[in-house]
């Protein structure tokens, strides 16, 4: 259970998918996520088999959310990177707000990439971010909680393509037809998750836009970093700990600092310069020589994965073909059933500790599986599947066979990788 679900949310009874009709034609399928409205499954319009993300908030819940979420969507519909809303309404004892199904969130990529991401995946991500908050931003609209959970990767031709979700604690910051900002306003309750929050938002000063802003380029560090660098720190002394927060930053791109500190030399009301922004990134971008060809981390992992089959494939011997089929079918577009994927202890115990998505991902368009974890089941981005798949038959044909060369059993599984295959991870 989540811990932010209220008491009555957790316990609330959620009818059979069998039983559950919503609108008179999408039913629900599983649960893939959960938080502290209540809890998000996968759907299926009956009338022609597309899938959707059904989110549920109890009409009891004590602080209610999903109305006006919707309504921030509907203001944002059309714009890039924004889910499409298909339906909202009361339906029996809940608050239902059904949306399209995207991919998995960065911060769940960010654990299968061993909670680093290279500089280019940063750089790439950062572009599509900036344009999402600035997007945001020209609705008249303040996000108050960016991170790492609220951008997603799409599904299909929008695999490459990041959204934005979650506008549950948006907040309106300039009237539309007079353009009044806000006032300032000091002695403010914190909002968002303290992790990346803006300086100001601590110190209880009313946000803006900058603070959004600000936000972002903690969460582009921890992409980088693998963490913040206040995040576990311990030390005698302020001193020490300052040198320790030095340590951490040595060999940081200069183009952070000067984001963040743009980003903290803004006024209250004032806009940011989102062109200058990413053109800090773009020009470090040009200055390491990477390509802008949509190759993120993860796309690497599936190409890795795809070889390392090849090297499976040539030398496995007959009495092994099953397997390396079950290896292959998650290699290539096409489905894998449930069945496959939990046929065996070992895939159930390589996926503990994973942690779903705020939206699931297709499961029967060929690209996507559903996958178990300690905490239930939820679906995957097709490199995270292959790659975890792989590593479980791996150790299962080494265990059975003496034929198959340990190196190439093992290869690319590092000990950060195992250690989150056992799920424990550093934070």
């Amino acid at each position: 259970m989540d811990p932010n679900t209220t008491g009555t949310e957790s316990s609330m009874y959620l009818p059979t998918k069998n039983e559950f009709l919503i609108g008179g034609k999408y039913r629900l399928v599983r649960k893939i996520g959960s938080g502290s409205f209540g809890d998000i499954y996968l759907g299926i319009n009956i009338t022609n088999g597309e899938e959707v993300a059904i989110k549920l908030e109890s009409v009891k819940a004590r602080h209610p959310q999903l109305l006006y979420e919707s309504k921030l969507y509907k203001i944002l519909q059309g714009g890039i990177g924004i889910p499409h809303i298909r339906y909202y309404a009361q339906e029996k004892d809940y608050n239902v707000l059904i949306m399209d199904l995207l991919g998995p969130s960065l911060e769940d990529l960010f654990n299968f990439c061993s909670r680093r991401f290279t500089m280019k995946t940063v750089l790439m991500l950062a572009d599509q971010m900036i344009g999402r908050i600035e997007f945001v931003y020209n609705k008249n609209f303040i996000h108050r909680d960016i991170k790492s959970d609220d951008f997603l990767m799409g599904v299909g031709r929008h695999c490459n393509k990041v959204f934005l979700i979650d506008f549950g604690l948006a907040k309106k910051y300039r009237d539309n037809r007079t353009r009044q900002h806000i006032p300032y306003r000091e002695d403010r309750n914190l909002t968002g998750k303290p992790r990346f929050a803006s300086i100001n938002t601590h110190l209880g000063i009313e946000q803006s836009r900058r603070d959004d802003m600000e936000s972002l380029g903690y969460v582009l560090m921890y992409f980088n970093r693998g963490s913040l660098p206040w995040q576990g720190l311990e030390a005698a002394t302020e001193k020490q700990k300052y040198e320790k927060i030095s340590e951490k930053k040595t060999g940081f791109p200069a183009e952070f600092a000067m984001y963040l500190n743009y980003c903290r030399g803004l006024r209250f009301e004032e806009a940011p310069d989102y062109m200058f922004l990413r053109q800090l990134f773009r020009i470090l971008f040009r200055t390491l020589n990477h390509q802008y060809d949509f190759t993120f981390d993860w796309t690497m992992l599936e190409q890795k994965v795809a070889n390392l089959a090849s090297s499976l494939a040539a030398v496995t011997s007959t009495s092994d073909e099953t397997t390396a089929t079950t290896i292959s079918t998650t290699m290539v577009p096409q489905q894998v059933s449930t069945a496959q994927m939990t046929s065996t202890n070992t895939v159930n115990t390589v996926n503990n500790g994973a942690t779903p998505g705020k939206i699931g991902v297709k499961p029967n368009d060929g690209n996507h599986q559903n996958m178990k974890s300690a905490t239930g089941s939820f679906l995957v981005h097709p490199p995270i599947t292959s790659r975890l798949l792989t590593y479980a038959v791996n150790e299962l044909k080494c265990k059975k066979s003496t034929t198959i060369v340990p190196e190439i059993c093992h290869i690319n599984v590092s000990h950060e990788q195992r250690k989150f295959q056992r799920g424990s991870h550093p934070e």
